[in-house]
């Protein structure tokens, strides 16, 4: 009878903690898949190897290589780490203010829910139809940040969930904060770039990244639920930075 009764808390405590990842997993999405306007509808495909176009690809991870022993290399090697509180504090100097969980909560928890909606379901039809090849395995060569290298191989490579996720952040926070639109989109545009720098994408993926991303915030702004958190943040921005309302 103990035996069974310990069997039977292990088995609650397991099918907690699932339950819990679960709803983790599920903060970070205000859509569904379904919802979110296909990529692979939306984009054209990635430049064939023998084209024109890929010779900008080339040209730009031969930029991105030179970048890397710069002060620009170390912040793509920051940027690369998008995961957790990583999103956060990749905006809070741009923002004008410390994004997070403690100072900031209705503008972190929009920002955070959001994430997944742009890097992986805004991208994931494209991603898995052309399964691009990523350019530190094309060319075998490692990235500016190999921790993640592994795990992404057999990831496709275009178009780009990292870039989708900074665009997107980018575009909500610059309607949070108008004041400091340009240092925030500048922002998100240096997300971007940071892939191409690290070797993660091709300036082909990034490009088609911030497409998707301006597609799903059109789409997050039809969501009654988002909508609400966005007011939310609104509200707590005006508060915390004293203003009775951002000039336009």
């Amino acid at each position: 009878m103990k035996k069974h009764s310990i069997w039977v808390g292990f088995f609650a405590f397991m099918t907690l903690g699932t339950f819990v990842q679960a709803q983790e997993k599920e903060s970070h999405h205000y859509l569904s898949l379904e919802d979110v306007a296909s990529s692979l509808e939306l984009l054209p495909p990635p430049p064939a190897v023998n084209s024109i176009l890929f010779l900008n690809d080339e040209a730009q991870y031969r930029w991105g290589k030179m970048q890397r022993p710069t002060p620009r290399g170390d912040q793509a090697v920051s940027d690369a780490r998008l995961y957790g509180d990583g999103v956060a504090k990749s905006f809070s100097q741009a923002f004008g203010m410390t994004i997070s969980k403690e100072a900031t909560p209705e503008i972190y928890k929009l920002i955070s829910h959001f994430r997944e909606d742009a890097g992986d379901y805004a991208t994931r039809s494209a991603k898995e139809h052309y399964m691009r090849i990523r350019p530190f395995t094309f060319y075998n060569e490692d990235t500016c940040n190999t921790e993640q290298q592994q795990g992404l191989s057999t990831n496709g490579s275009y178009p780009s969930g990292h870039t989708a996720i900074g665009w997107a952040t980018a575009l909500v926070l610059a309607e949070i904060n108008v004041e400091r639109q340009n240092e925030i989109l500048k922002r998100g545009y240096e997300i971007g770039q940071s892939r191409v720098i690290c070797g993660y994408h091709f300036q082909s993926d990034v490009d088609a990244g911030r497409l998707v991303a301006s597609a799903v915030v059109a789409r997050l702004h039809a969501n009654k639920e988002f909508m609400e958190q966005l007011t939310k943040a609104k509200v707590e921005f005006t508060k915390l930075s004293g203003r009775s309302g951002n000039k336009r």
